[in-house]
């Protein structure tokens, strides 16, 4: 009975062996490396800003007589918003208009004495001293002349003073003072409001030291390749995910780093001209004009995160898999991911049906798609936003 048991034992153990041994190796998707430029995408946190705002300030003390615009609507530039009371600036320009013919009559009468008063003192008819007591009542009028014309001129300036216009094309803030309040000039009532441009709109963001050093090893090792004019296109992601349509252009960079932050500050211009962004806004600044030269991407399915990083699994030449470890880079375009180190040129890289695969067996390769890196146009806008 003994010898009966083993012998079914070794047969049943042979055929689970046989089986085994006729088991087909699964069946995998895979794509070839191939490398490719692609656009290197740099993004920061920014803040909008308006491109000029102007505070409203009342220049001449008087009463509010009047608010003429809509708070917080878009005003042209030049368009009143506030009228002081003008009577009593009319009366200061009325008086000085008058000082002003006085004084020009007083200069004819002097200049027609100087007149008579030279020709007969040049004949010795009157004395040196007739002459010279007509030339200085001559020049004492015209310099009064002067006087009450620069009167004039600043009682002009007054009066205009007591209408204040949009000084810009913009948003105008609520009044910070009432109809019929009387305005300080050299007091904090003379704030009135003030008027933000937003178009076009300025977008602020920082950048670190870490960041700048990652970008300049990442340079010098001729991964990411710099625009020769140094053009840089900056696109405005919104919070909800939507890409602003217009683009803007770095106009500013800040010459030294903040000894508070470690950053320094960087500024582009964007076209706003239905004023969707308002300045204070948080958006997403995705700076392009970096290239990627010879990168290697590859499906975001096919890499895998072991305890000791980032794995793929790549089919060698005797069609068994091979574990390899990557290092990983950025994101690009819709499921895929670069990788900065662990394969090379000609690889081919599981993708589909990666559970099945047994590092060290083979594998059956189904039809090749389309190779990883393949060179492709750049990401649209949804795309980029996506990144």
């Amino acid at each position: 009975m003994l010898a009966g048991v083993l012998a079914a034992a070794s047969i049943a153990g042979c055929s689970k062996e046989q089986a085994a041994a006729e088991r087909p190796a699964p069946q995998v998707g895979v794509v070839a490396v191939t490398p490719a430029t692609i656009p290197y995408i740099v993004s920061f946190v920014a803040q909008t800003e308006s491109s000029r705002q102007v505070q409203v300030v009342a220049r001449v003390s008087g009463f509010l007589d009047k608010i003429a615009y809509q708070e917080g609507d878009l005003v042209k530039e030049g368009q009143l918003l506030f009228q002081l009371d003008q009577k009593p600036f009319q009366a200061q320009l009325d008086a000085a208009q008058g000082e002003l013919l006085a004084q020009k009559a007083r200069f004819s009468t002097a200049k027609a004495n100087l007149d008579r008063v030279k020709p007969l003192a040049e004949m010795d008819a009157l004395s040196r001293a007739d002459l010279d007591r007509a030339q200085g009542e001559y020049d004492s009028a015209s310099a009064a002349v002067f006087a009450a014309s620069a009167k004039v001129r600043e009682a002009e300036i007054n009066f205009s003073y007591t209408v204040i216009r949009a000084p810009v094309t913009g948003l105008a803030s609520r009044s910070l003072q009432r109809q019929g309040a009387y305005l300080n000039a050299m007091s904090d009532s003379a704030q009135l409001t003030y008027v933000a441009a937003v178009d076009p709109i300025w977008v602020n963001f920082s950048v670190s030291q870490n960041q700048m050093g990652q970008l300049r090893d990442q340079i010098a090792a001729g991964r990411v390749i710099a625009p020769q004019d140094q053009n840089f296109e900056v696109e405005l992601v919104l919070p909800d995910g939507a890409v602003f349509p217009n683009k803007g252009k770095i106009n500013f960079a800040e010459p030294s780093f903040s000894q508070d932050t470690g950053s320094f500050l960087v500024r582009a211009v964007v076209p706003n001209p239905k004023r969707d962004l308002r300045p204070g806004m948080f958006v997403n600044a995705k700076v392009h004009g970096y290239t990627r030269p010879n990168a290697i991407i590859v499906p975001q399915l096919a890499v895998q995160q072991g305890s000791n990083g980032h794995l793929v699994y790549v089919v060698k030449p005797d069609n068994t898999a091979e574990l390899r470890p990557v290092v990983v880079g950025d994101y690009y375009g819709e499921g895929e991911i670069v990788i900065l180190e662990g394969l090379n040129a000609g690889d081919k890289v599981v993708t589909d049906g990666v559970l099945k695969v047994v590092p060290g067996k083979p594998v059956q390769m189904a039809a090749t798609g389309a190779p990883a890196g393949t060179a492709k146009p750049a990401p649209k806008a949804a795309d980029a936003a996506k990144q």
